[in-house]
């Protein structure tokens, strides 16, 4: 790969990464106005977080490997390592006391392979 190729297909990283922190705003504030305006409770908080979180990082592998000349899965991985790298440091910055857990392991492993599942198909579905 060289050097335009490669700059083109972070760049595409970048937007894919973008795209589903977009999808994941839209969806929690949709989630909020729910929460907010309805009688609905906050226990299905984990599942719409996790269906969220793969939702985003599918996508985000989807457009990171539709870029790239070559093994697709790898870059869709990138991409949700790299969505999930960034929503970490988001929520370290606004709950400085949050516990890692299971529920965090569970959510860090599916991203990565929302992430690489994305770019499997982002690959093979090149125009």
């Amino acid at each position: 790969m060289n050097n335009q190729e490669m700059k083109h297909a972070v760049k595409h990283l970048v937007i894919g990464v973008l795209m589903g922190f977009a999808i994941t705003a839209i969806v929690f504030l949709g989630y909020a106005m729910l929460i907010t305006y309805t009688d609905m409770s906050e226990r299905s908080l984990h599942t719409v977080v996790v269906v969220t979180t793969v939702l985003s990082v599918l996508v985000a592998g989807f457009d990171a490997a539709r870029a790239a000349p070559y093994k697709g899965w790898l870059w869709g991985m990138g991409a949700g390592f790299l969505y999930i790298a960034v929503l970490a440091l988001i929520m370290v910055i606004m709950l400085p006391n949050i516990a890692i857990d299971g529920r965090t392991i569970l959510t860090l492993a599916l991203a990565i392979l929302g992430g690489g599942l994305g770019g499997i198909l982002g690959i093979n579905l090149k125009k």
